[in-house]
C-alpha cells in the first residue's frame, strides 16, 4: 500500500542519492554515488555569482570507490560539482584515506572517525553509507558463486538478526538458513540461560 495521499503542500526541495555497482574488466567493481541537493526558489549566495537559481543544484557530489571480492578499497575519487561555497572542493582529496579500508561491521564509525567535523564533507561522507549497501549488493551474486553455498555454510549468514527480515525466529531465516532458525522457545531459553 502507498503512502496516504499528504495534506495540500507545495515542492521545496529535493535531494536525490543515486548509488550504481559496476563489475569492470579486471576483476574489481567500482561503486558510484552521486548526491544532488536543488531548491525550488533563487537565493542569495556569495560564491556563486551572488544567488543559486531555483533548479539549479546547491550540491552536486560524487564519489567512486574501487573494490575487490573481499569489499576492500583499491582506489577512491570524490568530487564536488556544485557547492554553495568555493572552498568545498578542496577537501575532495581527503577521500583517498579510503583505501585500503574494508567495508563492513565497523564502517561506518570508521567513516566517522576519518571524516568529521573540518577533516570532511558533510554530503560526501553521508554517500558512503548507500554506497556500502550498493557495494554489498553488487557483489552479492560474485561472492555467493565464490563461497559454498549458503544454506550448506557452518558459520552463520552475516545477515542473520540485523533487520526484521532477517529475524533468527522468522520465516525468512527459516527458509533459507534451517540450521540457524530458532523457535520462539529456544530464543527465551537462550535469553534465560546464566552467561
Amino acid at each position: 500500500m502507498p503512502l496516504s495521499a499528504p495534506a495540500p503542500r507545495k515542492l521545496i526541495h529535493t535531494r536525490t542519492v543515486t548509488c550504481q555497482g559496476y563489475e569492470r574488466d579486471d576483476g574489481l567493481w567500482d561503486i558510484e554515488g552521486h548526491m544532488t541537493d536543488v531548491k525550488t526558489y533563487t537565493f542569495p549566495n556569495r560564491d556563486r555569482g551572488g544567488e543559486i537559481k531555483a533548479g539549479e543544484p546547491v550540491h552536486g557530489m560524487w564519489l567512486r570507490l574501487t573494490v575487490d571480492l573481499e569489499m576492500t578499497v583499491h582506489a577512491a575519487e570524490a568530487w564536488t560539482e556544485y557547492s554553495p561555497f568555493s572552498v568545498c572542493p578542496e577537501i575532495a582529496a581527503a577521500y583517498s584515506k579510503l583505501v585500503g579500508l574494508r567495508i563492513g561491521p565497523g564502517w561506518n564509525r570508521r567513516i566517522k572517525e576519518l571524516f568529521s567535523g573540518i577533516k570532511g564533507c558533510t554530503h560526501l561522507s553521508e554517500l558512503l553509507g548507500p554506497m556500502a549497501t550498493t557495494t554489498f549488493q553488487t557483489l552479492y551474486k560474485a561472492r555467493e558463486q565464490n563461497s559454498d553455498h549458503l544454506k550448506d555454510s557452518a558459520s552463520a549468514p552475516p545477515l542473520l538478526g540485523t533487520c526484521h527480515a532477517f529475524d533468527p525466529q522468522g520465516e525468512v531465516v527459516k527458509w533459507f538458513f534451517p540450521t540457524f532458525a530458532q523457535s520462539q522457545q529456544t530464543a527465551q531459553e537462550a535469553e534465560a540461560s546464566p552467561q
